[in-house]
């Protein structure tokens, strides 16, 4: 038995003649099941929502008894229909009893008919019901009846998720679509932020969902597809893709993906059952995503995201959309939603109107989440899935403290976090309170908090939290916000209006730290297996003296005056800093003559960043004016963790004997050379790391502008000999490798300090 005369296409079109009536939402989903039933030939046709609280309802039928609706329910993974949920996949069986998950519900009357089809009511991948056909007759449904419910199912989604079926249910049991949602992610930028949803790579949303030419569609398919072929076959064909290794492999893997014969067919497939090409790739990857989802394979889950961004191509192609870009128009109280995003992205979005960003990917050393904590901007990583289960427009609560992001809060939600927004007010009150006092523990040790900047919107921090100085000016941000090389005048610019904005306080600038997962839009990107092991910071800079030169030239020309401090990073040689020395003494050379202006002192510092430069510190001390501890590659490097590899990121932890020894052994010899020794890495932005710091000797820590109250308040509650015996037993006991944060956690506890 096929479907009537007509099919798909004159069912979709009558399914949106009842989606315009001004009717209730049940009369409309009790129109929808009787249109379903007589296209498909069908003796019942029903819709099961899941609910709030994971259970599936019936909301409407044909041929059951019309007593069953909404008082069916079944639990997740019962019967037939509650199987079909947990797959996502269809089940099309000649005879349902016989099946050994069948359920039986009295209610219905089901138990005359035998063959069965149930098709997932999908989104986005994500499961917002089950739409059945049934019949008494035993059969097997045919492949394009299959494929036609699935495509009816569409309509159906997008009724689910409008929201129109909330005021049917009671509270507690609307439908799943728009239920409040708690997202487990990870903390990466303190602070709580309110506002609404912002997708950083907005869906395409498909308007036309019926095709007037299924021929015409296929046709538009083909050539959206092949366009999208010869883009990624241009990219393999460029030169430095061409040399091999990793990269090539990925780009590789999602040629065969846009060649995949299967996906293919399965577009053709569903353009065949009456939709336009736009309405077929996005229901082929929406089943496509609820599967994968729904696997424990890394690999598989990986190439979920390949899937999604071939399909989004094919998306863009077809409608002419062009490549996401930050909004110009950011609504108030945005908050951002995407899968990944680098730093250069997020310098795009309006800061006035941005309240938090959160992130499918991204660990806390990533660099697009120090630069949201330079700005303080609330924001969680790891956040599994957000990007489709967010709706532009939709409520979102997020912590940055906890990684807890709340999708469509209840009022209750809402009431609690507006109280922590209260309390933390009341805290930066405390914090202000402080601004103005040294840094200095209960027991008369100082400890100097100095600022992480790069970009004029941090300079009012200065004055904000009474920082000591800026102890790591990032000159990279000014280039990789730029759309061209910044020339030596618009970089003088920016150094000269730091060191006013600075007055008499110390401005360390760091030289040019880009390669790796920093790029530059305007240069050749040199793809590399090891980005973080390669061609970056000073290695790219004494290799391009030129870039350097002319960076240190505008530094030196700032500086007029006034004491200039350069720090070249990631040395990993004693003769790399001293070629890297030998560029600002020549630059000095020319300033003198050129009759410029010289600097009243200039001071030369590297940053240890490479566990090699721990064994070279006797030699390099003498050479240098001060350190610097970039403790985030540091701490990457002596773990051999790849701090942008969510999956061994947080392998090991930083409060563990290995890495304290070495960051207690630098501080140290610092003392002993009678040279500075800053600590400007992540680990100083959290206060019990930064308590953990001044307990190995560092006496200069540079940070975060939203983590300076908390961290001096922390210092000036603090007994730094009581800590520094705890220390240096926690050390230098035989269990390498074991956290000691608990223990440390306990002496916050017993001392009474609250940060």
């Amino acid at each position: 038995m096929r479907a009537a005369f007509g099919g798909p296409r004159l069912l979709l079109r009558r399914l949106r003649e009842v989606m315009a009536e001004q009717v209730s939402a049940q009369d409309r989903l009790d129109k929808i099941v009787v249109l379903i039933a007589a296209n498909m030939v069908a003796e019942v046709c029903s819709v099961y929502v899941l609910r709030v609280d994971g259970t599936l309802e019936l909301y409407a039928t044909q041929g059951l008894k019309r007593e069953a609706v909404h008082l069916t329910v079944m639990r997740a993974g019962e019967g037939l229909v509650g199987l079909v949920a947990q797959t996502a996949d269809p089940l099309n069986l000649s005879d349902a009893q016989e099946h050994p998950q069948f359920s039986y519900k009295p209610e219905t009357g089901e138990e005359i008919f035998h063959s069965f089809l149930g098709v997932p009511i999908l989104r986005g991948g994500n499961t917002l019901g089950v739409l059945v056909v049934q019949n008494r007759a035993h059969r097997k449904y045919e492949e394009d009846e299959v494929e036609a419910l699935q495509t009816t199912s569409m309509v159906l989604a997008e009724m689910i998720a409008s929201g129109e079926l909330s005021a049917l249910a009671p509270p507690g049991q609307e439908p799943a679509a728009r239920r409040p949602l708690r997202i487990a992610g990870e903390g990466l930028a303190e602070g709580v932020g309110l506002g609404y949803v912002v997708l950083h790579e907005p869906r395409i949303l498909v308007k036309q969902l019926i095709a007037d030419d299924p021929n015409k569609e296929m046709s538009r398919l083909d050539e959206a597809v092949e366009a999208i072929r010869a883009e990624i076959d241009d990219m393999l064909e460029n030169e430095d893709v061409a040399r091999g290794g990793e990269h090539k492999d990925i780009l590789e893997a999602y040629r065969m993906f846009a060649h995949d014969r299967g996906f293919m067919r399965r577009m053709k497939e569903a353009i065949a059952t009456g939709i336009t090409a736009e309405a077929a790739v996005e229901r082929v990857q929406s089943d496509n995503r609820a599967r994968m989802m729904r696997q424990t394979d890394p690999y598989m889950r990986e190439r979920m995201h390949d899937l999604d961004d071939l399909a989004m191509r094919i998306l863009r192609q077809l409608t002419g959309a062009k490549s996401p870009t930050a909004s110009e128009d950011l609504p108030e109280n945005a908050i951002v939603v995407a899968r990944h995003m680098g730093p250069a992205s997020l310098l795009d979005y309006d800061r006035t109107r941005l309240r938090g960003l959160v992130l499918e990917e991204g660990g806390a050393t990533s660099h697009v989440a120090i630069v949201a904590r330079a700005l303080g901007i609330p924001t969680v990583g790891q956040a599994e899935n957000a990007a489709s289960l967010a709706d532009p427009g939709d409520a979102i609560i997020i912590d940055g403290a906890t990684g807890e992001i709340h999708l469509r809060p209840t009022s209750d939600v809402e009431t609690a976090y507006a109280e922590k927004v209260r309390f933390r007010a009341r805290r930066q009150a405390q914090y202000a309170a402080i601004r103005d006092k040294p840094a200095v523990t209960k027991d008369g040790v100082e400890v100097r908090l100095h600022l992480n900047a790069g970009l004029m919107v941090d300079l009012p921090f200065l004055e904000e939290t009474g920082a000591s100085g800026i102890g790591l000016f990032r000159t990279e941000l000014q280039f990789m916000v730029a759309n061209s090389l910044p020339r030596i005048a618009e970089q003088l610019d920016l150094y000269r209006k730091v060191l006013d904005a600075a007055g008499d306080r110390p401005v360390t600038f760091r030289t040019l730290d880009i390669g790796g997962d920093k790029v530059l839009p305007y240069m050749e990107v040199i793809q590399e297996e090891n980005p973080a092991l390669g061609w970056r910071a000073i290695r790219l800079g004494l290799d391009r003296p030129g870039l350097l030169r002319s960076q240190v030239r505008a530094m030196l020309r700032a500086g007029a005056g006034r004491e200039v401090r350069i720090m070249f990073p990631m040395i990993a040689a004693v003769e790399e800093f001293d070629e890297a020395k030998a560029i600002v003494e020549r630059e000095l050379t020319h300033l003198r003559r050129h009759d410029h202006r010289m600097p009243e002192r200039v001071q030369i510092g590297a940053m240890v960043e490479v566990p090699a430069l721990l064994f070279q510190l006797d030699e390099l001390l003498p050479r240098v004016d001060f350190l610097s501890v970039g403790s985030n590659d540091l701490v990457q490097f002596m773990f051999a963790v790849d701090r942008g590899n969510n999956r061994v990121a947080n392998r090991f932890d930083v409060l563990s004997p290995p890495i304290l020894r070495a960051l207690r052994s630098l501080a140290q010899k610092g003392h002993e050379h009678g040279k500075l020794v800053t600590l400007c890495g992540e680990l100083a932005s959290r206060p019990l790391e930064a308590m953990v710091l001044a307990g190995l000797g560092y006496r200069s820590l540079s940070l975060s502008p939203a983590a300076m109250g908390p961290v001096k308040s922390m210092l000036l509650e603090l007994d730094l000999g009581r800590l520094e015996t705890l220390l240096t037993r926690l050390i230098d006991e035989p269990k390498a490798g074991v956290s000691i944060r608990e223990k440390l956690r306990d002496f916050v506890e017993a001392e009474g300090i609250t940060f």
